[in-house]
């Protein structure tokens, strides 16, 4: 998960601010004081009142939304969640050049999957009738969603059953259209041991709690921002991919609930920064899933979902990958990036 310093946690009131930035960020980068056409769910869960945001501001500036992904019969979250809007036409944030300077124009993406499935992190779906098991919250229970979850004994975990790393499981319950994921998670029998859980609604756009984390350091779920071989082998990518940076502020954008940082620096990237492959980035020199990949990027975008390595951007593991042709990615410097405004940094 990639915490720096320590691990923190806070409760909010939710202002004018917080208000200001969903409304920016659901109504394409403008926030109107308007009459909603119709709203749409993203509220707090938890503590937090809840807060129920226009999705189009206006009738005549709404169009309704494009068709989001989908996993079988479920959504992957409503196709008017802020991981699947459409953001090419949003305005650049006003400190773009620096948080893309801090992490690193010169740097390089590199996708962080392939390797004939070595790489990335895995998610396996599941049925109505997969048994429940216990999970024991062994780092941060105050902030998890209480078990138990429908997590088989062989669910694959991230790294591998002998992994050091994050150790992400993800299980999508398929029959009722909920996900559930955990951070350094070990099968123990019956149950896991896991340092925290967070239990996803897909057909809802409810947040968590301002102030909580997740199974990722933002505070966002995984599975959505995870770039799938299916969806890239159909010839479109409909919703933002997560991202990681080595140094973020103390502060995170919604829909990201929660920083992993204690610096006060405001030009690091905050979590749940938005940055997209600029509209002048030529793409005609790549081919294949990387075009497909690319095309993403310029109309979703990327966001900033845990601290890790620069540019490091995720999809699920899958042996279909084809390294040389996702190569052509890891010619793309970040200076090909801008950041996108889409609401204030809360902290």
């Amino acid at each position: 998960m990639g915490f720096e310093g320590n691990r923190w946690r806070a409760a909010f009131t939710v202002s004018s601010v917080v208000l200001t930035s969903m409304l920016t960020l659901m109504a394409g980068g403008q926030a109107e004081a308007t009459t909603p056409s119709s709203p749409a769910d993203v509220s707090a869960q938890g503590g937090s009142p809840n807060v129920r945001i226009p999705v189009c501001l206006t009738r005549r500036r709404c169009t309704p939304p494009a068709t989001g992904p989908t996993l079988g019969p479920c959504p992957v979250l409503p196709a008017d969640n802020p991981w699947n809007t459409d953001v090419s036409s949003y305005p650049a944030h006003p400190n773009s050049a620096n948080f893309i300077a801090s992490i690193g124009t010169g740097r390089r993406l590199h996708p962080d999957f392939g390797g004939d499935g070595a790489y990335g992190i895995p998610f396996t779906t599941v049925g109505s009738d997969q048994p429940k098991v216990p999970i024991d919250f062994t780092h941060y229970p105050a902030e998890s969603d209480p078990g138990p979850y429908p997590f088989p004994p062989d669910a694959p975990v991230e790294g591998g059953s002998d992994g050091t790393g994050d150790r992400h499981v993800v299980v999508v319950d398929a029959d009722n259209c909920m996900l559930y994921e955990t951070y350094l998670s070990y099968y123990v029998g019956p149950g896991w041991d896991v340092a925290n859980g967070a239990v996803w609604d897909l057909r809802s756009n409810t947040l968590r709690p301002l102030g909580w984390t997740s199974a990722d350091a933002a505070g966002l779920p995984i599975f959505p921002g995870l770039v799938r071989y299916d969806e890239v082998a159909s010839g479109e990518v409909r919703h933002a991919i997560r991202f990681t940076v080595s140094r973020t502020q103390r502060g995170y954008i919604l829909p990201a609930t929660h920083f992993a940082s204690s610096s006060t620096d405001p030009n690091r990237p905050p979590m749940g920064l938005r940055v997209r492959m600029r509209a002048d980035y030529d793409i005609s020199w790549m081919a294949g899933q990387a075009r497909v990949i690319a095309e993403a990027m310029k109309r979703y975008g990327m966001i900033v979902a845990d601290n890790g390595s620069d540019w490091y951007f995720t999809g699920a593991t899958d042996p279909r990958w084809d390294d040389e042709d996702l190569n052509q990615l890891k010619l793309v410097p970040g200076s090909a990036f801008e950041a996108v405004y889409t609401g204030d940094v809360l902290s």
